[in-house]
């Protein structure tokens, strides 16, 4: 179940390699250069609606496109889902069944992965950075379904947010890893 191979010294969530919901590896550096939101989802929460909804229109308004912010950057976005039934078992079925339910219901177009356990010693290496990466309120347990992290487009984790965050209220610090990079790169130009 869920992901394979890293060391605990990663630097970057581009060293990991998890498993697609059908049990393929997926090298994360293919996602190297794109911000990410990587979150822990359930089909059975009562947090499931809201952020699936939301998560599937931030995916749609900045999935590699062009967006105006104060000056046009391109927006290279994906959203990383990771099926987890570790919370009163509300992701019940197979991996599959996860993805599924989450193309189908909610029009979901970004990656979802198979599931995962994000906490205790079998929690995937992935989840073992972003937890070490940034703590949360009360340390570095996942709390709940949808705790979502932000990486920026070197592969650092540069925030946490709780399941009750809205996904739409982490839009402005998604915009403004768009803008960081662009302007570095308008720096070394």
């Amino acid at each position: 179940m869920g992901a394979s191979h890293s060391t605990p010294t990663a630097k970057s969530i581009h060293e990991f390699t998890v498993k697609d919901s059908t049990g393929k590896d997926v090298n994360l550096g293919i996602y190297k250069g794109k911000v990410l939101l990587v979150v822990n989802v359930a089909s059975k929460c009562g947090f499931t609606d809201e952020n699936y909804t939301q998560l599937t229109e931030l995916y749609k308004k900045y999935k590699n496109r062009d967006v105006y912010v104060s000056y046009f950057c391109h927006a290279d976005f994906e959203i990383l889902a990771f099926p987890c039934n570790q919370f009163l078992k509300q992701e019940p079925g197979t991996s599959q069944d996860a993805k599924e339910f989450a193309c189908t219901r909610y029009q979901a177009e970004y990656p979802i992965f198979q599931k995962v356990r994000v906490n205790g010693r079998d929690a995937v290496p992935v989840y073992k950075f972003l937890k070490e990466s940034k703590g949360g309120f009360m340390g570095s347990r996942i709390k709940w379904n949808f705790t979502k992290f932000l990486i920026d487009r070197d592969g650092k984790v540069t925030g946490r947010y709780s399941p009750t965050t809205a996904p739409l209220s982490i839009e402005v610090h998604i915009l403004h890893l768009f803008t960081e990079s662009q302007t570095l790169m308008f720096s070394l130009n």
